[in-house]
């Protein structure tokens, strides 16, 4: 199927809710591949169901909470460097989760702080600015050290990784702290494991015909009962998105090989998105007729999938709640 965006900032708008919703500014320090180039934080999961540790069902989801909790730099965890310098990768398990063990290709959202393993120098973390980071894993998107030391974590479980600098920057070093020939010693809290889902997990909606619609409506199809989503929240969700005259299917999330996420402020998405998504609570799915001028107006998106003047309308699953304005 072709793919058109809901990315108001992207010049070729398809209904990819990546790119535009994710933060792609990254420091030298950050866990990013070993070349220094940022990772991806883009990810497409399917609705929050009961997981056992040994399940490993396609499209569910194992958080410790339906929402990321508050963060701040009181929370950051102290880490104690290991007795010798690592020359193989250790992964240790500080405080046991729950859920589904984490596989390649799983999205986790978590915090994280990294310091040099002979000195315990930090180099960064995520506890300071309170936004939880999000990897692929097995995509390379991060070092090696994460992407292969990540692997069997649970949501709500802590855990060291002390990686050899051949798992991490090798001897190019990164920014002013990691040198060459550096160990490092992450300790990772993981908030959510979220699996990719499967075509023939795409619930069956039908895409309502909306000609001329002058205001964002919705309709909740089935109520949830976790984090309310708020307005400037990073929302991860499925998204099922229709030709308001015709009510043809133009994209779907279900099966993607990333998952969707979605920053809803202005800019970030669609208006017609940000105005109808908050209110809704994780676990709920949520119909929403999108009026041309709040979707891909007078234009039409890029492609062509959407012409101009043709009204928009999308099923939504609120999946997780990656960052939130909630006090």
């Amino acid at each position: 199927m072709r793919r058109t965006t809901l990315l108001a900032c992207s010049a070729a708008v398809s209904l990819m809710l990546a790119a535009c919703g994710s933060d792609s500014t990254t420091s030298a320090s950050e866990p990013t591949t070993a070349d220094g180039s940022a990772p991806e934080t883009t990810t497409a999961e399917s609705a929050p169901s009961e997981t056992t540790p040994d399940e490993t069902t396609p499209g569910e989801t194992t958080p410790a909470a339906d929402a990321a909790p508050a963060a701040t730099s009181a929370d950051k965890p102290k880490v104690e460097i290991p007795g010798e310098l690592p020359t193989e990768l250790q992964a240790t398990e500080l405080r046991a989760g729950t859920g589904a063990e984490s596989v390649e290709l799983d999205t986790l959202v978590l915090h994280y702080v990294g310091v040099r393993s002979e000195d315990g120098t930090e180099f960064d973390n995520s506890w300071d600015s309170g936004q939880p980071f999000t990897v692929k894993l097995g995509t390379g998107q991060v070092i090696s050290g994460w992407d292969q030391g990540l692997i069997g974590t649970q949501a709500g479980g802590q855990y060291q990784l002390d990686i050899p600098a051949d798992l991490a920057y090798g001897d190019a070093g990164a920014g002013d702290i990691i040198k060459p020939g550096d160990a490092l010693t992450f300790v990772v809290d993981v908030l959510a494991v979220l699996r990719p889902s499967t075509p023939d997990q795409q619930p069956e909606v039908d895409g309502a015909i909306s000609t001329g619609a002058t205001s964002v409506e919705i309709t909740d199809l089935v109520e949830g009962d976790g984090a309310e989503v708020r307005a400037g929240d990073s929302l991860y969700l499925e998204l099922i998105a229709f030709r308001g005259d015709t009510g043809e299917q133009v994209d779907s999330s279900w099966g993607a090989e990333g998952p969707w996420l979605l920053v809803l402020e202005a800019g970030q998405t669609l208006d017609g998105l940000v105005e109808g998504i908050p209110g809704m609570k994780v676990g709920g799915r949520r119909q929403i007729v999108i009026p041309a001028e709040a979707a891909f107006g007078a234009t039409g998106s890029s492609d062509g999938m959407i012409p101009a003047n043709v009204d928009l309308v999308v099923v939504i699953d609120a999946v997780y709640v990656a960052s939130s304005t909630a006090a």
